[in-house]
């Protein structure tokens, strides 16, 4: 039995390993073209605020820009965004940043907004955007230093400084919400709307 019934295969437009890996492990079949926007440029010019309406644009955004160049396939696009209350944060470019983050979120509750955007030839055929809850513990100044040299260069990967599927997840004394929204995909929805539209068997 093949899972994927549609003729071609879905395009991924991220250059998240862990995006691909939970499309693989769901058996879908999928090719990886990663969207080459700005997106802080695309954020400004969208004079967008809200946590939530900027994953929601950005993952459009992706999808549509891949989409562009691939007529007649189907594109999905992701975003994901960290806020804690209104204050966002981004992916940390040294350690010195991601410290600060980390410093910023321990003994507190912040937020993850993920959103995905499915694109066919500039149309938007689906999208959502589902949030996760996380609450850091109150660790000690020695363990943060201790904790970034374990994650090395994996802290810098990810906003706020941590992969939840890692060493990161010492961080933390409690996570709300759907496991794979926290890595950046919300897999239940794309699921459900791909089996409703015969992209994948029911």
């Amino acid at each position: 039995m093949a899972l994927w019934l549609a003729s071609q295969p879905l395009v991924l437009a991220s250059r998240s390993d862990v995006r691909g890996k939970i499309l693989a492990a769901a058996g879908l079949r999928f090719e990886i073209r990663p969207s080459a926007i700005d997106e802080r440029e695309i954020e400004a010019q969208a004079g967008i605020n809200d946590p939530v309406g900027v994953a929601r644009h950005l993952a459009h955004a992706k999808a549509r820009a891949v989409a562009d160049d691939r007529p007649g396939r189907v594109v999905l696009g992701a975003d994901q965004t960290l806020a804690r209350g209104v204050k966002r944060f981004t992916k940390p470019a040294d350690r010195d940043i991601a410290s600060a983050q980390l410093r910023d979120l321990r003994g507190r509750t912040h937020e993850l907004h993920s959103a995905l955007a499915l694109v066919h030839d500039g149309s938007l055929l689906f999208s959502c955007v589902d949030t996760a809850r996380l609450t850091m513990r109150n660790f000690s100044d020695r363990y943060l230093e201790d904790y970034l040299d374990m994650a090395g260069d994996a802290a810098l990967k990810s906003v706020g400084g941590y992969q939840l599927e890692g060493i990161g997840i010492h961080l933390f004394e409690r996570v709300e919400g759907d496991y794979f929204t926290i890595l950046g995909l919300p897999l239940m929805p794309l699921l459900a709307y791909l089996r409703q539209n015969k992209f994948i068997d029911s």
